[in-house]
């Protein structure tokens, strides 16, 4: 498992039983979710409620209008005929019905909505993009200083791979983002509803989201 931060740019083994010396006792966040290009499936919604599960406040809108996809390449061909820029205006639009100070997190497809909000909408708490990344410059310059960044992606994901130089420039250039690069190649490994589910990277990935999300102050 390598682990990558903005502080420290060598590798670390991680343990999947690593815990937190500290007691947990800090308010709960606000997340705003987005899903993945095959829509608003069975283990996108289980994974918001693991969110929940402590306290958290977890909004996860449906940018699909209710259809979901069993294949993958399907989800992103509807994606790209209603077009990636009205799909990133529904994300727009569901964070002006909420407060400014959210984290904002995605899978995906859905890390162009929370990436951009995160870079653009004053107020960010945060941003946790899984299997994809963009550079800063996409969304208009720099990252905003003070919002912490986790990304996670699958090491020899063939979907994410291109986005991997992104993910390795924005934590070298981001005091304290963290990259958690897991073994395998699978794209969407933290929907249990999917083929790619990845049990043992997918309960390490929401161990260390919830430690994100406790340490939101």
């Amino acid at each position: 498992m390598i682990w990558l931060t903005g502080r420290d740019r060598g590798s670390s083994l991680a343990r999947p039983n690593e815990q937190s010396d500290r007691d947990r006792t800090c308010a709960m966040a606000e997340v705003l979710l987005f899903h993945h290009a095959q829509g608003q499936t069975p283990g996108f919604l289980a994974f918001a409620d693991e969110l929940r599960a402590p306290g958290h406040v977890v909004h996860a809108p449906d940018l699909y209008d209710g259809k979901t996809f069993a294949d993958l390449d399907a989800g992103v061909g509807y994606a790209k005929d209603v077009g990636f820029g009205a799909i990133a205006e529904r994300g727009r639009l569901a964070a002006d019905r909420l407060p400014n100070q959210l984290v904002y997190a995605g899978f995906s497809l859905g890390v162009m909505p929370a990436q951009e909000l995160a870079q653009t909408r004053p107020g960010a708490k945060g941003a946790l993009l899984f299997s994809a990344a963009f550079p800063a410059s996409e969304f208009g310059g720099s990252w905003p200083p003070g919002v912490p960044l986790q990304i996670h992606m699958m090491e020899d994901d063939e979907w994410a791979m291109e986005d991997l130089p992104a993910a390795r420039e924005l934590v070298g250039t981001i005091e304290g983002a963290e990259l958690f690069l897991y073994p395998g190649d699978r794209h969407l490994f933290a929907d249990d509803s999917l083929p790619d589910y990845d049990e043992g990277a997918a309960k390490l990935l929401v161990h260390r989201v919830l430690g994100f999300l406790d340490d939101i102050e």
